[in-house]
């Protein structure tokens, strides 16, 4: 059928996705695969984002939008709080040997303020002592990713099926107490002990935008977050048809 001259076809809108705490991106590249708009927020100067951003305290920044009312522009947040409190390295061996220094646990006063919006969203956090439910955990392998990458997922105001884990093909490549492995996955941290290349991390992760290796390591891989945000969207839809 011939389209009237003059008539332009216009793309329905899309509900838009907060993503605090974004770093380059991994979760926001998700969630738009998923198909939100997103907009980011980071304290850091974060070039690489490929979405808008707001470029401040993660905290400040969303009791400014629910205080504002601006908070209603949302569909959807996700936050990934800086986990180096409570993750496994922290807690486990660099703890041990002394190593680190300080850090603050944001995932609670996170928390509060999502409760205070009224919206679902999903706080993420790595394993280790995180205070947060384990409503869902995925990992890279069941996404095909040449990275295992644990990662958990709590959810608010929503609910989503826990995907069978898949199990693992072998060991992560890399050393391990001078002795180096061999396997199907890289290591997505760190620098040393056999670590991948900037090249085969892109790649591990499914990442492409950006080249530097800070930004890679703390990445989430974007299948994560576009599987929650295709099961959040898929659940909402089913609602509206009941």
């Amino acid at each position: 059928m011939t389209q009237p001259t003059g008539i332009r076809r216009v793309r329905a809108l899309r509900p838009r996705a907060l993503d605090l705490y974004s770093c380059a991106g991994g979760a926001g590249t998700g969630l738009e695969g998923a198909g939100f708009e997103v907009d980011g927020c980071d304290t850091a100067a974060r070039p690489n984002y490929p979405f808008p951003y707001h470029r401040g305290d993660a905290l400040a920044y969303l009791a400014h939008l629910i205080d504002s009312g601006e908070i209603h522009r949302y569909a959807f947040v996700h936050a990934s709080p800086p986990c180096q409190d409570k993750c496994t390295l922290t807690v486990g061996t660099n703890r041990s040997q002394g190593w680190g220094g300080d850090h603050v646990d944001l995932v609670a006063p996170t928390r509060v303020l999502l409760e205070r919006t009224g919206l679902p969203y999903v706080i993420e956090q790595p394993n280790g002592r995180a205070e947060i439910r384990k409503d869902l955990t995925l990992c890279g392998e069941m996404f095909g990713l040449g990275v295992i990458r644990h990662r958990n997922f709590e959810l608010g105001g929503w609910t989503i099926e826990q995907p069978a884990h898949v199990p693992h093909r072998g060991r992560v490549r890399g050393y391990r107490h001078g002795r180096f492995y061999d396997g199907p996955y890289v290591a997505a941290y760190g620098n040393g002990g056999g670590k991948p290349s900037v090249p085969e991390l892109q790649a591990a992760m499914g990442i492409d935008w950006t080249d530097v290796r800070e930004e890679l390591t703390e990445a989430i891989p974007p299948a994560y977050t576009e599987f929650i945000g295709r099961a959040f969207l898929t659940s909402r839809r089913l609602e509206a048809a009941a």
